[in-house]
């Protein structure tokens, strides 16, 4: 077995915490050694997210993908509460962003283009698995109790849903819209117990999110 997959075997919580955390540490280096490195960080953490997502994956059962219409109507819902709140509330301001690549790259440039789709990818296909494994699986059970395996996914409990919400929205810049997707997702791992409607929703709002701002030039989300 390699060295990461014995890391990952010997620890349901580094299984599922070790890999959020790697992919949280290049974020805060994005754009800490100039104006292109947001974007090679990016690049770089997209990679490494989907190599993690790849080893992690023996020993969380329950990151597995699934579509239901409560996913779909969850992860379009979202997007619309994205976009809809954003002017109407403050924003954090945190690092870690990157911003319009045709500032820096040059308008409709190849290297700016090819970061728009890295950027899409990775919003998409290895950021909703991360975190949904990390905040849904790990973080809300494990606030409710340290052997977080025998907490079923499918239990409400009161306080840790609403501080897993609460620290996922935090996370954000968009804070308040994010503690709603917080709620949101995690209503969805409740209701289906399992996580992979969570994850398909995520992906659905995303992308959505992620075509709206190359189409109507919102960078200010990225």
């Amino acid at each position: 077995m390699r060295p990461l997959k014995q890391f990952f075997a010997g620890s349901p919580a580094i299984a599922r915490v070790a890999p959020f955390l790697i992919f949280l540490a290049l974020t805060f280096c994005q754009g800490k050694f100039g104006a292109a490195s947001a974007y090679w960080f990016y690049f770089a953490k997209t990679l490494a997210g989907a190599w993690l997502v790849w080893e992690m994956r023996p020993f969380v059962a329950e990151m597995r993908w699934a579509v239901s219409w409560e996913a779909i109507i969850v992860g379009v819902g979202i997007f619309a509460v994205w976009v809809g709140l954003d002017p109407h509330y403050p924003h954090l301001m945190k690092g870690g962003a990157t911003g319009n690549p045709n500032e820096t790259f040059g308008e409709g440039s190849a290297l700016a283009w090819f970061f728009i789709i890295v950027h899409l990818f990775g919003m998409t296909v290895i950021v909703p698995p991360l975190e949904e494994v990390f905040y849904r699986s790990f973080l809300y059970r494990y606030i409710a109790n340290q052997s977080f395996i025998a907490v079923p996914l499918n239990r409400f409990l009161p306080w840790p849903f609403i501080i897993t919400s609460a620290v996922f929205g935090l996370s954000h810049n968009e804070w308040l819209a994010g503690i709603v997707c917080g709620a949101a997702y995690q209503w969805l791992v409740i209701r289906k117990n399992r996580l992979g409607d969570a994850m398909t929703a995520h992906a659905i709002t995303n992308l959505m999110l992620g075509v709206w701002i190359v189409w109507r030039h919102a960078w200010n989300f990225w």
